[in-house]
């Protein structure tokens, strides 16, 4: 299994697959500007960890061992001093990549310290920037087209997001993420912030034209409900269009969502997913009381189903 994606959605997809499948890699986004990461980002020229981190940290088990590792590494320091703000795992990835001088190395080692159930690569070599097109973003010139950078900025618009690209344009992508995707029985893109977190891997060349050609099968994991800014007003169909706007040549095999959360849609959804060649999976996926995040057991039942056959 290949799980593709960034920040809480990937967290998400993570949580329900390693419960499923003992041969997993995640394939995370490195476009993250703020916070912590955005510092050590500007400070060191790496990647930013953020996304990672969370990677890892989804990736670790249910035991002793799992628990504490995944309360460590998302520590993050309080105060104004230097430290403040800073993740624990985000200060421990960059010290390997310093001593190692390898982000996959380094990214193996985490790995190995914490137990994690699966292997942690970023999409691209090297940190990218995201720029979208954006409507509306002065509400007195509704029609005019903006250009955003920055992934916090993209994810914090108040204007329609119509289109995504990267900076540079022509990334080198990560050669053991692409091979991973190869070698894949299934691709699991989604959830997750749309624009910022999904599209972005469709954007990579190399990376992008391995999830077309791999043998693998490939299923989309919708959001439960829009997000707010970036994808505000979207309908679940809205998101497969999307999809297909910035990877035409892409086919899906299956769309899974929340039952719910396509009530309303349902019949548009259908047509959407047919149109991309996929068949629609309905299923309650909504932790209790939080009509707005995956439960990675429901998550995990609802995969494994769809893996199986059923």
């Amino acid at each position: 299994m290949v799980a593709l994606g960034g920040g809480h959605g990937l967290y998400a997809s993570l949580s329900a697959l390693r419960r499923v499948t003992r041969d997993l890699t995640a394939i995370v986004t490195v476009a993250d500007d703020g916070g912590s990461s955005g510092r050590l980002r500007r400070e060191y020229g790496v990647l930013p960890p953020g996304d990672l981190r969370m990677a890892l940290a989804a990736l670790c088990g249910d035991d002793s061992w799992g628990t504490t590792w995944t309360k460590v590494v998302q520590h993050r320091f309080g105060g104004p001093g230097e430290l403040g703000g800073h993740a624990v795992g985000n200060l421990l990835i960059v010290a390997l990549w310093d001593l190692l001088g390898d982000t996959v190395t380094g990214l193996d080692w985490v790995a190995r310290l914490l137990g994690a159930h699966g292997r942690v690569l970023p999409m691209a070599a090297v940190p990218l920037e995201l720029e979208a097109k954006v409507e509306g973003v002065d509400p007195e010139f509704p029609l005019q087209i903006s250009t955003i950078r920055g992934q916090v900025a993209c994810a914090m618009t108040t204007g329609r997001v119509r289109s995504m690209s990267l900076v540079p344009a022509d990334p080198p992508a990560c050669a053991e993420a692409v091979q991973a995707v190869a070698e894949a029985d299934w691709v699991v893109l989604g959830p997750g912030s749309w624009f910022t977190s999904v599209v972005p891997h469709l954007l990579v060349p190399d990376l992008a034209s391995a999830l077309v050609t791999t043998p693998a099968r490939r299923l989309v994991t919708l959001n439960l409900a829009p997000q707010p800014g970036e994808t505000e007003g979207f309908s679940p169909r809205a998101h497969l269009e999307v999809l297909a706007r910035h990877a035409p040549d892409l086919a899906i095999d299956v769309v899974l969502a929340d039952q719910a959360a396509a009530a309303e849609t349902a019949g548009e959804l259908d047509e959407a997913a047919d149109l991309l060649g996929a068949r629609l999976v309905l299923a309650d996926l909504a932790l209790a009381g939080r009509q707005d995040r995956h439960d990675p057991l429901l998550l995990a039942g609802a995969l494994a189903r769809i893996f199986e056959g059923e």
